[in-house]
């Protein structure tokens, strides 16, 4: 019952070898049966036609142009900008800290309260400084007591060497005619020299008086600056970041670390900082004018202050500084700020951002028609707007292809339908 099957699938098996494997000689035993022309080929298609062709090179469409549609440009100057993303800054931020130890007397500013300069701040008890004052008047008007004694004691000594010069004189002259020993004159001579020692040891004398006087007056003079320190005052403007020190707390002459008097912070003006990358820092100096938008929405304008000479060790960025005004101190210290920089104006085309195409090494650029040829520019962007893209590298007048060219290589000839600029694709 299984013997037709079995020879029904094996037939099969021949025909399909032969018309699959063995096709050419099943061909050519059919013509020699039928008596046809053994060179005859079977009309196929050619290979190439099955393969679609998606890119036109020079070599394979010859000298048939390719149908494009191109933009007829011109380069315009437009403004430039470079774009940095920073912070809002105090101006300048102090914490006023105790030059004169001691308690404070005065009542305390809470944190917030805005203060002009020269307001009081902390108030220290004077008691003791106006004792130190007192003290060092006092070693003053001793030290100018001293004036008169030793001025006398100049004149004292200035009679007796003219004394002594006399007495010199007289031994000298009895000396010589016999009538004074040789001790006598000796003794005259002597006296004469300690009479001089005693004019120069009064004159001496007056010279330390009055030095006692210039450190006596020189201590006065510290009391009193040391008086005038009791008081602290606002060294600026500005809204204060802490409450200003209590009444009764003992403030340690410059000791930081939570025994200042207060901490001030100056808003207006307001500096937002940012960090510029290498490759932008060249195009910003300093006076360049500057946009800013907060994170609020806020929108300030300002000038570029401080441009930084120096990279930063980790990141090789530069410090930029844009100062902006801030009369209702709207803006805080540490706000999230986008600072758009004002630059030198460049040349560049407005391009769709269609026509943007990459080459075989991976440049951006765009195709342009070149002599009724297809050929590749380099570009660079330079901005991104919502009429199309902003493009330098091109020459003053360039015919972009904007529709096509994925479709061309360099030296294609191509045929352009130009579109008018601004027209949408």
């Amino acid at each position: 019952m299984r013997f037709f099957p079995v020879l029904t699938a094996a037939l099969v098996c021949v025909a399909l070898f032969f018309v699959v494997l063995q096709r050419d000689a099943l061909l050519g035993f059919a013509r020699s049966v039928t008596g046809g022309p053994e060179d005859e080929a079977p009309a196929t298609a050619p290979e190439s036609a099955s393969v679609p062709v998606a890119i036109a090179t020079s070599e394979a469409a010859g000298e048939v142009p390719v149908n494009v549609v191109a933009l007829r440009s011109r380069a315009r100057e437009v403004p430039d900008a470079v774009l940095v993303r920073g912070q809002s800054a105090a101006a300048r931020q102090v914490s006023v800290l105790a030059e004169i130890s001691g308690s404070v007397i005065s009542e305390p500013i809470r944190k917030g309260a805005f203060v002009e300069q020269g307001d009081v701040l902390c108030e220290i008890d004077p008691r003791t400084s106006k004792a130190l004052l007192a003290e060092a008047e006092a070693r003053l008007a001793e030290a100018r007591a001293r004036v008169p004694e030793t001025q006398a004691r100049i004149v004292e000594a200035q009679a007796r060497l003219e004394e002594a010069r006399l007495n010199q004189t007289a031994a000298e002259r009895l000396g010589d005619r016999g009538f004074a020993s040789t001790n006598s004159v000796a003794t005259a001579d002597a006296a004469l020299s300690a009479a001089r020692a005693s004019v120069t040891a009064a004159e001496t004398g007056l010279e330390t008086t009055q030095a006692g006087i210039q450190a006596a007056e020189a201590q006065v003079a510290r009391a009193r600056l040391d008086i005038e320190r009791l008081t602290m005052k606002a060294p600026f403007s500005g809204v204060l970041e802490t409450d200003t020190a209590e009444l009764g707390t003992y403030l340690q002459a410059g000791a930081p670390g939570g025994n200042e008097c207060a901490t001030i912070v100056q808003l207006d003006p307001i500096k937002l900082v940012g960090f510029l990358p290498e490759t932008q820092v060249d195009r910003v100096s300093t006076g360049a004018e500057a946009a800013a938008r907060l994170a609020s929405g806020q929108e300030v304008r300002g000038q570029v202050t401080f441009l930084s000479r120096s990279a930063d060790d980790l990141t090789r960025t530069f410090r930029v500084e844009v100062t902006v005004p801030n009369p209702d101190l709207a803006i805080r210290d540490g706000q999230t700020v986008e600072i758009v920089i004002s630059t030198p104006a460049t040349t560049a085309h407005l391009i769709p951002a269609s026509a943007l195409t990459l080459d075989d090494e991976g440049r951006l650029g765009v195709r342009t028609v070149q002599d009724g040829r297809a050929g590749f520019v380099p570009v660079t962007l330079v901005r991104d707007t919502v009429d199309g893209v902003l493009l330098s590298g091109l020459p003053e007048t360039a015919d972009v292809i904007t529709v096509g060219q994925e479709y061309v290589t360099d030296g294609v000839p191509v045929q352009a339908s130009f579109t008018p600029p601004g027209a949408s694709e």
